[in-house]
């Protein structure tokens, strides 16, 4: 068959359990089911997950929409075979020749797309974050749940077999009970696009513009929100933040660094730093426990193992206190074979449609790490400690 209706429904359930560190199975499709894809967005994000989508076995871009014209033209020269081009994506979510969309919009957008593809009966992935705003996270929630079609957020290290691998490892009890995450995401540049004309500044700088975007928090930090509230099966009872615009003196409304901390239940402190001034230590997500940590970067990971548990561990290797195989400092590599987070996740998408299956990074998740950022937002713009029961996190939630 050319075409399939691929119905999806799953009730919320509780954080820990949307959490559960499963691997969705797959059952392997007849080389005549295809998924028609439309790409609504075809920015640096959208374009750059072309490629991935033509390797993607029983996936098929067919249509792309952006409003900018070089962009549309650009998303749609990297499309393998024929795909139509919209400028209104409305136009394309008409087109009955696709079955769902990828969403990779400026953030401000997500949650009216996304409504709108839903209505319009596809099935959406929609980059992360997921919503702007409490009351774009909750019509966007409110729309997924109310929808018999599937939606999945664009939270790819959800989706890596790797991060998947620590997850499980972590609930085993392999660094024991958890008392800290420390992440960062350092880079030293501008984070600003070439414009061509003057006109599509805003447009293609979006991420500069608070109208538009969350800055830093929003297009990197994010991940690694999610990465904790998914390890915790919680959200955080607070948070509290600085940033500003402190280098970058370019008319940018959205801060050039920050530096935020949330805590926990039961204790756990979770740090987050974003600059753009300095890029030592780049990417990195550090999990401590009372019997060891994990470090984790974009594709690898690195278990250290703490105090009298890494002499057993030495010991156990044969060698009495022995150096074990430590990899630049960083502890011992945990050497797994896994594919690029981002083809992985878009492979996740395809196998829910194909198994009915809900996908792991989902609606209730996605929205978790989009109120993480708006309250860390919140914390910094208003200089004050936001504590989520004073959000009304629960009905948001569901």
């Amino acid at each position: 068959m050319k075409r399939r209706d691929f119905i999806v429904k799953g009730s919320l359930a509780s954080s820990a359990a949307l959490y559960a560190p499963t691997v969705l199975g797959y059952n392997a499709p007849s080389a005549n089911d295809t998924i028609n894809i439309g790409v609504i967005g075809t920015g640096d994000r959208g374009g750059g997950l072309i490629p991935f989508l033509n390797e993607i076995p029983n996936m098929r871009v067919v249509a792309c929409s952006d409003i900018i014209p070089f962009r549309l033209e650009s998303g749609l020269s990297k499309v393998d075979g024929k795909a139509k081009g919209y400028s209104d994506y409305r136009k394309l979510l008409e087109d009955k020749n696709v079955d769902a969309v990828l969403v990779a919009t400026p953030l401000s957008t997500h949650a009216q797309i996304v409504v709108d593809a839903l209505k319009a009966g596809k099935h959406v992935y929609g980059e992360k974050t997921m919503a702007k705003g409490y009351k774009g996270i909750k019509q966007l929630v409110d729309a997924a749940e109310s929808s018999d079609k599937t939606f999945q957020a664009g939270h790819q290290y959800h989706s890596s077999r790797l991060y998947t691998h620590i997850v499980d490892e972590i609930h085993k009890g392999k660094i024991g009970k958890i008392t800290a995450f420390e992440c960062q995401w350092n880079r030293n540049g501008n984070w600003r696009r070439p414009v061509p004309d003057p006109k599509w500044e805003r447009m293609i700088n979006w991420r500069m513009y608070k109208e538009y975007s969350s800055g830093l928090l929003a297009e990197l930090c994010s991940h690694q929100l999610d990465f904790a509230n998914w390890v915790l099966g919680a959200m955080p009872e607070k948070v509290m933040g600085v940033g500003g615009i402190d280098y970058w003196k370019d008319g940018r409304e959205t801060y050039d660094n920050i530096h935020l901390i949330y805590s926990y239940p039961k204790g756990v402190r979770a740090s987050f730093t974003c600059l753009t001034s300095n890029a030592m230590g780049d990417y990195k997500v550090k999990v401590m426990g009372d019997k060891g940590a994990y470090i984790l970067d974009y594709a690898q990971a690195w278990y250290y193992p703490e105090g009298s548990y890494q002499k057993e561990i030495g010991e156990v290797d044969g060698v009495s206190g022995a150096t074990l195989n430590w990899d630049e400092g960083r502890g011992i590599p945990v050497n797994f074979v896994h594919e690029d987070s981002s083809k992985q996740a878009l492979m996740d998408f395809r196998d829910s449609l194909m198994n009915n299956t809900k996908p792991i990074s989902n609606a209730k998740t996605g929205a978790m790490a989009a109120l993480c950022v708006q309250m860390g937002l919140d914390a910094m713009y208003e200089n004050t400690i936001v504590e989520t029961k004073s959000k009304n996190i629960d009905e948001i939630l569901g």
